[in-house]
């Protein structure tokens, strides 16, 4: 049987927001432009948005569309990278979850890690979806009604889910097969009834790395607080306001 090796003609979304993981986005980017696919990165707000390396700022990418100006229909594929702040900030729009949605109403292939995974549960998709993500964030796919294992990569129809930066080599050989299907994908992949157990304590490579980390420079920590300001300032404005 023919074995597609390609993605020369393949459109694919990346949907991401300020706080993405750097590396969740920037390593299977680059394998997918690799192998010849179209990258288009969506987000909430036009412009540059910025990485982070665990909780520590990185480089920014540049946004293609905002989610107003993104049509599913003109992709072939999504892509949600993890970290701690994107998708929670995505999972909170309305106009990401819709976006979400579509690619799984079309069956069209869907690859997320790490905390990605947050958006597909807000958006109501994960009921009777066997997957993996962050075992952090473990009992909220279970809660959202998906078998939950503890494994590098899972594949359920047209879904691929990782746990993390750990499992970047697997997961990106499994996305990339995923995006070269052409067919409509249908769920159902089973591989149990039941979720894998909780941990029994965080990873070790998060613990560690958080303690050898620098502390925030000078720079940060005034941009924080003008950013605190700004932020107290615009509640108080709306509290004020006449309703």
């Amino acid at each position: 049987m023919f074995e597609r090796t390609t993605l020369n003609g393949r459109r694919i979304a990346v949907l991401a927001a300020d706080g993405f993981e750097k590396i969740e986005l920037t390593m299977p980017v680059k394998a997918l432009e690799a192998k010849g696919a179209e990258v288009d990165i969506i987000s909430l707000r036009p412009g540059s948005i910025r990485g982070v390396n665990l909780h520590e700022p990185a480089s920014r990418v540049k946004v293609s569309r905002t989610l107003d100006e993104a049509d599913p229909g003109d992709y072939d594929a999504l892509l949600i990278p993890g970290g701690f702040m994107s998708p929670d900030l995505l999972r909170q729009s309305a106009a990401a979850r819709d976006f979400v949605r579509a690619f799984d109403a079309a069956r069209k292939p869907i690859a997320s890690l790490c905390h990605g995974p947050w958006i597909l549960a807000s958006a109501g998709l994960t009921q009777g979806r066997t997957m993996t993500s962050w075992p952090g964030v473990r009992d909220d796919m279970v809660n959202a009604g998906a078998v939950w294992l503890d494994q590098a990569v899972v594949q359920d129809g047209n879904w691929v889910t990782s746990r993390g930066p750990q499992d970047m080599k697997p997961f990106i050989k499994a996305m990339t097969a995923l995006f070269a299907e052409t067919a409509p994908l249908t769920s159902g992949t089973s591989y149990s009834l039941f979720s894998d157990p909780q941990r029994q304590s965080p990873p070790a490579l998060v613990t560690t790395a958080m303690r050898l980390l620098p502390r925030p420079s000078l720079r940060t920590l005034v941009g924080v607080a003008v950013v605190g300001a700004g932020i107290m300032a615009a509640n108080k404005r709306r509290q004020g306001a006449p309703r």
